[in-house]
């Protein structure tokens, strides 16, 4: 099994939308054998799930996500464990061993006071604080 992780300073980066970094973890028999820290070379939300279904991934752990990105990771198999901050190793460890802490309802509440379309393309979605879970 293959394990994303949005990656920034050695932590779980809080905006999947905005992650300049996965870390990979490669996993056999329930153990991590492999990780390798990728750039995403730009791409940006939905882009993000096609980079990781092209990589093989089959889950991701990030902070926060906006619907559009969820969606795109379901229509590629990508079984998302959102809502989770700190050591992406610790994180994966949790995973593999069943006790992860994760948010099944997580999003990126920024993204609902722009209405349906928003891209974030105008303005960059850094400004609004870190109140909404996202950065």
């Amino acid at each position: 099994m293959k394990i994303a992780v949005t990656y920034e300073n050695g932590q779980i980066f809080q905006h999947f939308g905005h992650t300049e970094q996965f870390k990979i973890y490669t996993t056999k028999d329930g153990k991590v054998i492999h990780s390798v820290v990728i750039d995403t070379n730009g791409s940006g939300h939905g882009a993000l799930a096609g980079l990781l279904s092209a990589l093989g991934v089959d889950a991701l752990i990030c902070g926060g996500i906006g619907g559009g990105a969820q969606a795109a990771l379901a229509n590629a198999g990508i079984k998302l464990y959102g809502g989770v901050s700190g050591s992406p190793d610790a994180a994966v460890e949790a995973l593999l061993d069943g006790t992860l802490g994760f948010d099944p309802n997580v999003k990126c509440d920024h993204h609902d006071h722009h209405g349906e379309g928003h891209t974030c393309g105008d303005h960059g979605c850094g400004h609004h604080g870190s109140e909404n879970g996202c950065h």
